[in-house]
């Protein structure tokens, strides 16, 4: 590791608990880099579960996120900050660029907004789930029980996730792009978020000179890994190695330190 080498704050999907990432975090350790994945709230072993009393929403994320990249910032003023957000993280890590543009890069994986437009069948599952599974069993309970998709969400979060898949509008402000370099990876395949919801996503959320967008093919795979929606993160090399050239490229058009090392 190098006085340059960027510090990688992972954003995790829904539902998924930070523990899930831990062979991401050495991947981009194995390479020089640090990486830490953030608190998905609710799914860590210290967090009470979403309940009828426990509630929260998007900005309450959005949050956690903030705090996250001022401590990295205020620990190693000289090392770069990138935001890797997976899924709901990637939302998340979108919706905290757009308003608190403080790291100085942003890389999401399976993330777009699941406007069910964007979706074969016209997005029919979504708008059930979105529609009428939603709104009656947060009704019903106060929160979004398993085995829903999410489940157990949170109330206010879940009816947000609801209304962007309904309406397209973001439960965050999104006036202006992101303008941060980004790079965002689609994966083939991938029923959560589609190829051509992701294009949506890099397009209406990004300034189209920041971003940067990766189809991992199923012929990128290697043996043993997958490019499945969460699998991938259980064999990640190949996105990492993606981001680490990625970034190399960025540092190098802004005539910063190259700090990222060859991929192996």
């Amino acid at each position: 590791m190098t006085q340059h080498a960027p510090i990688v704050l992972v954003a995790p999907a829904m539902g998924i608990g930070s523990r899930f990432y831990r062979l991401l975090v050495e991947a981009f350790q194995a390479r020089g880099w640090t990486a830490r994945p953030l608190p998905r709230r609710g799914f860590e072993p210290a967090d009470a579960p979403a309940s009828r009393q426990v509630d929260w929403t998007y900005a309450d994320e959005i949050d956690v996120i903030a705090r996250a990249v001022a401590d990295a910032r205020a620990e190693t003023p000289a090392r770069p900050v990138i935001l890797l957000g997976h899924s709901l993280g990637a939302q998340l890590s979108v919706a905290h660029q757009i308003n608190h543009p403080a790291a100085d890069g942003l890389v999401t994986v399976g993330g777009c907004l699941p406007y069910h437009r964007h979706y074969p069948l016209a997005g029919l599952p979504i708008m059930i789930q979105a529609g009428v599974i939603v709104p009656v069993l947060t009704g019903l309970f106060g929160f979004l029980p398993k085995p829903a998709f999410g489940g157990p969400g949170a109330r206010t979060q879940m009816r947000e996730w609801a209304r962007m898949a309904l309406t397209g509008r973001t439960p965050f402000p999104a006036a202006e792009p992101v303008r941060s370099p980004s790079l965002v990876v689609a994966l083939e395949g991938d029923r959560l978020a589609p190829e051509t919801a992701v294009e949506r996503f890099a397009a209406g959320l990004f300034a189209p000179e920041s971003v940067t967008t990766w189809h991992y093919r199923h012929t990128d795979v290697p043996p043993g890994a997958s490019n499945d929606h969460i699998g991938w993160a259980r064999r990640p090399e190949p996105v990492v190695d993606r981001v680490i050239t990625w970034w190399r490229t960025v540092a190098e058009a802004h005539g910063s330190p190259s700090e990222a090392e060859a991929p192996a």
